[in-house]
């Protein structure tokens, strides 16, 4: 694919896992585990196509609604997804951040994912923001409580979307090209609400474990073929 077509920034709502596992006959937990092995399969494949920045939907500040054992369970599976792989971020110059609400996150699991950003934190061949406890409306709230804070502290600067922009969770990662969601419904599910103002949209009937890196392929050449005006009458 041509360098210039080639979206920077790459978002993924990883919808279907417990769907997946129920048309198979098994539990949601079952479900959970695939969807993180697809997960790895999908970074690798993002790293070779070349894009730089991979957001990834974890776990959403709406999640914690579901059942206190699949809570449990899903916080358990992302400690030790992050321990065991993070040899595999080493092996790749994978760097990983994370976007979303730390309060509320069980202490090991803040721990484990503190340590895979100090581990990675000089590469750059490919970025892995992984958006646990994240909601795009939290992230807005708690950039504007960052802005009230600094201006009580006597930065009186004007809020504008320049300003906004500053304080969101990585002000230093490039608003979205391509948000891709699995599982077949079309809707953004409150992720990254304010960088997706323009984000080109591409939704695959497939549930999360079935996505396959030729099917990330696929939704970046239907991105190449399409000319984003950013609201130009074009």
């Amino acid at each position: 694919m041509k360098e210039n077509c080639m979206p920077s920034h790459v978002a993924i709502i990883m919808d279907g896992n417990g769907r997946w596992a129920t048309q198979r006959g098994l539990s949601r937990t079952e479900g959970h585990k695939e969807g993180l092995e697809t997960a790895k399969r999908i970074v690798l494949a993002s790293h070779k196509e070349g894009i730089k920045f991979l957001s990834l939907f974890v776990f959403s500040t709406e999640n914690w609604k579901r059942t206190e054992q699949e809570v449990g369970f899903l916080m358990s599976l992302i400690r030790v997804h992050i321990t065991r792989e993070l040899d595999f971020y080493r092996e790749n110059e994978i760097r990983i951040v994370h976007s979303g609400e730390r309060s509320g996150l069980p202490h090991d699991v803040l721990s484990e994912i503190d340590k895979a950003i100090e581990n990675t934190a000089h590469y750059r061949s490919l970025t892995v923001n992984l958006a646990i406890n994240y909601g795009g409306r939290d992230e807005i709230v708690r950039a504007m409580q960052r802005i009230l804070a600094s201006q009580a502290n006597g930065d009186k600067k004007p809020i504008d979307e320049l300003t906004v922009m500053q304080y969101l969770d990585h002000p230093d990662i490039p608003d979205p090209d391509l948000i891709i969601r699995t599982g077949g419904e079309m809707r953004l599910s409150n992720f990254l609400l304010w960088q997706s103002a323009y984000s080109e949209l591409y939704f695959s009937p497939k549930y999360w474990p079935d996505f396959t890196p030729g099917d990330l392929h696929a939704a970046l050449v239907d991105y190449m073929h399409r000319e984003r005006r950013f609201g130009d009458a074009r």
